[in-house]
């Protein structure tokens, strides 16, 4: 068994550096549209099961009704999400467990496809700061730590390499980019990548949002 989990934020408490441009409500539906098209891309992958963690009841309703596992986040963190999936992947004896950030809108099936079956123990794919780390493919669930927030991406390398894992790192524009900031809605913009995330800052308009304030 392969398993693919993507945590996601409560949508009331999510896109906290949006918050000079967009209202609470506002950035809840970013969120959740940029959860969706993560989800488009995954669900087209053959072969990995797909979990979503979260403490949002809009967001496992979706996720349930598209198909996949729904788990309530029984921790409100981040790292506590996905102890969470390491918990019931190793239950299950899963042969891999992968974490997908809930933020990566320019994701493909293809890329992501590549990417999660990339060969060895430890697979990374950083930010474009290369300071987080936006997919993880361990081999097995608990090969290393989780490590995700601060400087992670080179937490987890330290810590495979400290074990002596191979880590194979996936350099795509595609996973590297992550939605946080106002400028991040521009370039995502600039990119014209088809997708609900797109469609709600045309509807919002939110570059002219931006460019006022900047």
């Amino acid at each position: 068994m392969r398993i693919l989990t993507i945590p996601v934020k409560s949508l009331d408490r999510s896109k906290s550096r949006l918050g000079r441009v967009c209202s609470p409500l506002e950035r809840g539906a970013l969120t959740l549209a940029m959860f969706e098209d993560v989800l488009d891309a995954a669900l087209e992958v053959r072969g990995w099961e797909i979990w979503v963690v979260s403490p949002d009841e809009v967001v496992l309703e979706v996720a349930s009704r598209r198909g996949v596992r729904p788990l309530p986040e029984a921790k409100p963190t981040l790292l506590g999400a996905i102890g969470q999936a390491d918990e019931e992947a190793t239950e299950r004896a899963a042969d891999a467990l992968a974490v997908l950030l809930a933020d990566t809108p320019l994701i493909t099936t293809e890329v992501l496809s590549q990417s999660l079956n990339t060969l060895g123990p430890v697979v990374l794919a950083p930010s474009d700061d290369h300071g987080g780390t936006n997919l993880m493919v361990r081999r097995p669930p608990r090969a290393i730590r989780p490590r995700f927030g601060s400087d992670s991406f080179e937490k987890h390398r330290a810590e495979a390499v400290a074990k002596q894992l191979p880590v194979s790192v996936v350099e795509r524009p595609e996973l590297a980019f992550d939605l946080d900031a106002p400028d991040d809605i521009l370039a995502l913009l600039d990119a014209d990548h088809p997708g609900r995330i797109r469609n709600v800052c045309l509807e919002l308009e939110l570059e002219s949002r931006i460019r006022v304030r900047a």
